[in-house]
């Protein structure tokens, strides 16, 4: 996790040091847990303090600490049937997304007959449709990377900032990164769609994602339903054009 010595280098007599995940995951960006509910409480620590603090300590053998500077995103999937995830922890997702199973026969059955089909062409040495799902993959990626280079030039209007600040606000979050979150996310949607200026459409799009869980019974794990009730209030605060 934090690094240390090359096992294979120390053998040979010539000892190197050896990158850890969590400097991997500040030279690539982002940092993938699955089944995050479920990691050890002394991995935690150490992820939440290196997330807090931006500082990785590498301590080991033979080596004066090592403090390094890393930064990186966190990405995570959990079942929360399977077991909790401490507040502190859950608090550092920005967003959270809940996937669900479909229920239609036919949608399941194109999902079935793509994976099929994917398992059998991807080892051809020419498929036009895995060549158009390539092609589809890199104007997706020129699109976010254009939106990231633009987000900068992204104004945050006062009624937009206000709009964010009432959300989390209405929904009594804990803490307030709710609307920090809300804020920075709504720019991002302003740039991808090529706008410079964020409006109340863009709060709505992601407002669900950033509040769903950080309200009181989310953060301490009794659910993360976002109920009728729940889309009412955000449909009287942020009305549906």
């Amino acid at each position: 996790m934090v690094g240390g010595w090359d096992i294979d280098s120390l053998m040979s007599g010539n000892p190197q040091l050896k990158k850890g995940l969590l400097q991997l995951a500040s030279d690539t960006g982002f940092l993938y847990i699955d089944e995050v509910n479920l990691l050890d409480d002394h991995l935690v620590n150490l992820i939440l303090d290196v997330v807090s603090t931006g500082v990785l300590v590498v301590e080991r053998d033979g080596i004066d600490d090592v403090r390094l500077d890393v930064s990186f995103m966190l990405i995570g999937t959990m079942n929360p049937e399977e077991g909790s995830l401490r507040p502190q922890l859950l608090d550092r997702f920005g967003l959270f997304v809940a996937v669900e199973p479909e229920e239609p026969v036919d949608i399941r059955t194109k999902i079935l007959r793509t994976v099929l089909r994917f398992d059998i062409e991807r080892n051809q040495p020419r498929s036009q449709w895995i060549d158009d799902g390539r092609k589809g993959d890199l104007q997706t990626r020129a699109r976010i990377n254009a939106a990231k280079k633009a987000v900068s030039q992204v104004r945050m209007t006062d009624e937009t900032m206000e709009l964010c600040a009432r959300v989390a606000a209405e929904f009594e979050v804990v803490g307030h990164r709710a609307e920090i979150v809300m804020a920075r996310a709504s720019m991002a949607v302003t740039a991808l769609a090529g706008r410079r200026e964020t409006t109340h459409r863009d709060v709505r799009a992601i407002a669900r994602a950033a509040i769903t869980h950080r309200r009181r019974d989310a953060a301490y794990m009794e659910t993360f339903e976002w109920s009728d009730k729940d889309q009412d209030l955000l449909n009287q605060l942020i009305p549906e054009e």
